[in-house]
């Protein structure tokens, strides 16, 4: 097959991430008008996005897993008609129960055949860039509040909640089954040389990988970040809607984010493809500490937009870089398991965020300590990238060749 069909596994994996990201992370925008219709609790609605993680988290690991082993287009088909089907059945949900149930672990099961197998895939294409072709498949994250929310708030205005989620499932199955079909196995994948953590030729054990230096301060840096962001990402339509802005100028604030999102993961991507990972990372998430800081001053529309761009293009910069560490640490053959495993506990940390905003909300009535838990969990984060092992030597050396 040709080289240049990798550019089709990168658009297909845009579009994928972006339909299954906007689509679960599309309850912020109907967290208020469900609470509206249905009496149900912040807390009780914001913990269905709670279990989505929980259950994207081992789904990613199992599905990764699966992509190894039987290929990424039987893993991201299934994804296709159960998303869909999640969110259909979570249109029709009478009671809170219901919906955490539907909305909680189905949607959540489904978008976890996403992520990992197709980042895992799309590294096997390239040899170079990589940051880059990985961020672009990550965009699609990015342009899910541009597109998914606004669409959603629209449904919402002109349906009522109901039909609007049960539009947004036909939708998926509409957009997603087809596209399974593009993706495709790289066509390098089984003849190519493992990273320098593996020795050449050898498939390593999964409990040496798993019990590594390497593993451990990836898969911890990763919960950390998704902790400390996750919380403010799902509150911030609510937060600005409290703070006087008109609803549909809170969605556009996400949406705003969204963007920034994107042109951060095409920046933090190309810089980490030139002067490495690692510090890329670092700056990243120093940059998003601070921000999360800043929102505790913020209360006009012109000043969520400004802070939306900083903090956007943060944590949008430095999501799709964890995938670039795990294949210079431990090669292609496993990275589907392994990066599943990192997405495991990264969903974990994402799963903290969007309860614990809930509930400090019902019990103080603003969001002030979400975001100075939030900001601390960042520096944490930043703190633990610190203690990243030396990468492979490939990086090294292409920093040494651009030094000289």
């Amino acid at each position: 097959m040709s080289v240049s069909y990798r550019w089709v596994i990168v658009a297909t994996g845009a579009l994928m991430s972006c339909v299954a990201i906007g689509a679960m992370f599309s309850l912020a925008i109907f967290q208020e008008p469900v609470a509206t219709a249905t009496g149900w609790s912040h807390v009780g609605i914001a913990s269905a996005m709670t279990l989505n993680f929980i259950v994207m988290g081992f789904g990613g690991f199992l599905w990764g897993a699966a992509s190894d082993r039987f290929g990424p287009r039987v893993v991201v088909l299934i994804g296709a008609v159960l998303l869909g089907l999640a969110l259909v059945l979570a249109s029709r949900a009478q009671t809170l129960l219901q919906f955490q149930l539907t909305y909680g672990i189905f949607v959540g099961l489904a978008a976890s055949t996403f992520f990992a197998p197709m980042i895992a895939t799309t590294i096997g294409w390239f040899d170079e860039n990589r940051g880059l072709a990985v961020s672009l498949v990550s965009a699609g994250m990015g342009v899910a509040p541009m597109t998914i929310s606004p669409f959603a708030r629209w449904l919402i205005s002109t349906y009522e909640w109901r039909p609007a989620m049960l539009i947004i499932g036909v939708a998926v199955w509409v957009l997603l089954i087809p596209a399974a079909f593009l993706v495709r196995r790289p066509p390098a994948e089984a003849v190519e040389t493992s990273a320098d953590f593996v020795a050449e030729g050898a498939k390593p054990r999964l409990s040496q990988v798993f019990l590594s230096p390497q593993f451990i301060v990836l898969g911890l840096t990763f919960f950390a970040c998704c902790a400390a962001h996750s919380g403010p990402i799902f509150h911030m339509v609510s937060y600005a809607t409290i703070c006087g802005v008109a609803p549909m100028a809170a969605v556009s604030i996400y949406s705003v984010e969204g963007l920034a999102g994107l042109g951060g993961r095409l920046l933090y991507g190309s810089l980490a493809d030139r002067i490495g990972v690692k510090p890329v990372l670092i700056a990243g998430l120093l940059v998003q500490a601070a921000a999360l800081a800043t929102y505790l001053f913020v209360s006009r529309l012109g000043e969520f937009y400004a802070l939306a761009i900083i903090f956007g293009s943060a944590y949008g910069g430095v999501m799709p870089l964890y995938a670039v560490l795990a294949r210079e640490y431990f090669g292609p053959r496993i990275l589907g398991t392994v990066f599943g495993a990192a997405t495991m506990l990264s969903s974990l940390g994402m799963a903290f965020g969007p309860l614990v905003g809930g509930w400090i909300f019902d019990t103080f009535g603003n969001y002030s300590w979400l975001f100075i838990g939030s900001a601390m969990v960042g520096l944490g984060a930043a703190g633990m990238a610190l203690a990243f092992p030396p990468l492979a030597r490939r990086e090294q050396e292409a920093v040494l060749g651009m030094a000289a």
